[in-house]
């Protein structure tokens, strides 16, 4: 049910052994790596409920029913293409073709994301054609527009530090927005500064 004129995609993989957060289970083994993955998820969730739009989650591998996303407030899409710049592609069409008039899209492995991050997000779309969260990895955390920009989600070397850096020169007529710097987790590095993971995690086990 289409209530809003905003619409926040999460992409999420499905959480299973082994299949998450493959760099970071390098140093604290698959078990754990799987309990972080939850744990961020779980906060995408938290946070992603508060914000004031309509709501989708687009699963990796295949839709599950009864999981963390309650079907009342997400809308459950199965994502499709041959990478992830066609799969994102996707699902923004998606979004532009059902009427949504800004759409926008998170990951869920961002352990400082808040719900203000994401309205602000929303708002810079009134004077902005694109609103890009630079990861400090090189890539983004958020990407948000308020009409299609294909040329974005094409030609990249996903998970590489040239991806935001390609994504602005796709850009250049275009008016952008900027948002703080944030650190997606990948490896054991992005968890030291937090202090909640490592307790939780890490220094109990």
């Amino acid at each position: 049910m289409k209530k809003s004129k905003n619409l926040l995609l999460i992409f999420t993989r499905n959480p299973e052994l082994g299949k998450a957060k493959t760099r970071l289970a390098k140093t604290v083994g698959d078990e754990t790596a799987l309990e972080i993955y939850k744990f961020l998820l779980e906060r995408t969730r938290d946070i992603s409920s508060k914000v004031n739009a309509d709501k989708a989650v687009y699963y990796s591998v295949k839709i599950r029913e009864n999981d963390i996303w309650n079907p009342d407030i997400y809308q459950k899409h199965q994502q499709f293409g041959d990478d992830l710049g066609i799969r994102m592609l996707n699902a923004f069409k998606n979004g532009f073709e059902a009427g949504y008039e800004k759409v926008m899209i998170i990951g869920s492995d961002l352990y400082d994301l808040s719900e203000k991050n994401i309205e602000k997000a929303f708002v810079a779309l009134n004077t902005n054609d694109v609103v890009i969260g630079p990861a400090e990895d090189g890539g983004y955390y958020l990407l948000g527009m308020n009409a299609l920009q294909e040329n974005v989600f094409k030609n990249k070397e996903w998970g590489t530090a040239s991806v935001r850096r390609d994504t602005l020169t796709n850009l250049t007529d275009k008016k952008v927005k900027l948002l703080e710097f944030k650190n997606d987790i990948d490896v054991y590095e992005d968890i030291l500064n937090i202090p909640e993971i490592m307790s939780t995690f890490i220094e109990n086990k």
